[in-house]
């Protein structure tokens, strides 16, 4: 019973702490096994010490590990799985990107720009979410008498049941406000909103958090008091029942063929991941293709800026709220100072605040003369060094808190503990390292 009690309470926390993942924080086992060896080496001959307690400094250490993972996690997208070699992922474009977004997800290997199919895209219809938008009622007053509601959403296969009291000193705004907290914190795929209108009334509406008509199905969800538990009538009261706005499948041609889609996001021939964001014009049709290895190669160094800013713009916005420990600043400084001239001389300048800006004609310049894998290499030398520092950080943010040591471990005769940074910073290994 006690393993079952704690299993309900890992799962209904884990939806509120757990970070959004990508497929870049799945690894393989050598590269587990690489981060094992990697706390193992660290924690060897790491003093012992005493971390400040305090909030700030909880927070401060998540929001550096998650800034960290943030930044391998855009390193990780410009270059290829397979590859030893960084920024040398192939980069698709879009002749119009309010329509569609392009994204390139197949393999370099023997890919040549001018050798991968290339389409025309037109976009007839958006795939659209389910709404169910209640009743407007008057803010202040409140007929429902007072009890113990509930009602049932029926999402996907499973069915959820909303439990709620009704007092006599409840108002239809404060009930449809909890309502709404309620159901959004649950987490099942809807989400639930309070719209006013200028009369003073309010009304719940219900949107699904997936489009289209997945298997065919006419809707998302459903939300019936007919069989719930607790008394019925709270359906009817705020009119969540009915359908305003049916679920669509998005629907558009390639190269001239009809295809529809229950998502925004599809991709085609394991080549091209595609995220539809407007309507095309009747009759224009959208070119997707591959950019030129240069052009791709510029694409991702400014991928890579961008990444690489917000990653600093984060973590001195940490420090300067944490204001104790100087370890990242002096650590970024030295950094900056090793590849500072050589970047420099190809269009990236560091500016005052650590943040990089990209002279777009020197870079270009430099991209295009000779061989510009030479011609860039302090690019990806620099991204080799950033890659490595913020798997240190993410490894043990701890590292970078205001600290006092306590002892001195003695050199060459200690042992490996691969559990002192969880217990030091009171963290827990979770879906990614």
């Amino acid at each position: 019973m006690a393993s079952l009690a704690l299993q309900n309470v890992y799962n209904n926390f884990l939806p509120q702490f757990m970070p959004k993942t990508s497929r870049y924080d799945t690894h393989k086992k050598d590269e587990l096994k690489s981060v094992y060896t990697a706390i193992l080496r660290q924690t060897k001959e790491s003093p012992l010490f005493l971390p400040l307690s305090g909030e700030n400094v909880i927070e401060y250490a998540l929001n550096m590990k998650e800034n960290a993972r943030d930044l391998k996690n855009v390193i990780a997208s410009l270059s290829t799985d397979d590859s030893l070699t960084l920024l040398d992922k192939k980069t698709a474009y879009s002749t119009d990107e309010d329509v569609a977004v392009a994204k390139y997800i197949g393999n370099n290997n023997s890919v040549d720009a001018d050798e991968t199919p290339s389409f025309d895209l037109g976009v007839q219809r958006l795939a659209s979410r389910q709404v169910n938008m209640g009743s407007f009622i008057d803010d202040g007053t409140m007929t429902l008498e007072p009890d113990t509601y509930s009602f049932d959403i029926h999402i996907g296969d499973t069915d959820y049941e909303f439990q709620f009291n009704v007092e006599p000193s409840d108002t239809n705004k404060e009930m449809e406000e909890k309502l709404a907290r309620l159901i959004n914190r649950s987490n099942i795929g809807v989400e639930v909103s309070v719209v006013s209108n200028d009369d003073g009334r309010s009304a719940l509406r219900i949107e699904s958090v997936a489009t289209g008509q997945p298997g065919g199905k006419e809707t998302l969800f459903n939300i019936s008091d007919d069989n719930t538990s607790k008394r019925a009538g709270a359906v009817e009261y705020f009119g969540l029942g009915e359908v305003t706005e049916a679920p669509l499948n998005a629907e558009f041609t390639l190269n001239g063929n009809s295809h529809s889609a229950y998502s925004n996001s599809f991709t085609i021939d394991k080549a091209y991941e595609i995220n539809l964001k407007g309507v095309s014009e009747e009759g224009e049709q959208v070119h997707i293709g591959l950019k030129p290895d240069v052009e791709s190669l510029i694409s991702n160094v400014e991928n890579l800026v961008e990444g690489y800013n917000r990653f600093i713009t984060n973590a001195m916005d940490y420090s300067d709220k944490y204001g104790l420990s100087n370890r990242f600043r002096n650590e970024m400084r030295g950094i900056q100072n090793v590849y500072r001239n050589e970047l420099d001389a190809i269009g990236l300048t560091f500016k005052d605040n650590g943040e990089l800006e990209i002279d777009d004609k020197y870079l270009r310049a430099a991209a295009f003369e000779g061989d510009h894998n030479d011609t860039l290499r302090p690019i990806t030398d620099f991204t080799s060094e950033m890659l490595l520092e913020a798997k240190k950080i993410s490894l043990n943010p701890m590292e970078y808190t205001d600290r006092i040591v306590v002892e001195y471990k003695n050199p060459g005769h200690n042992f490996s503990n691969p559990y002192v940074t969880s217990m030091y910073s009171g963290m827990m290994f979770s879906s990614y390292t």
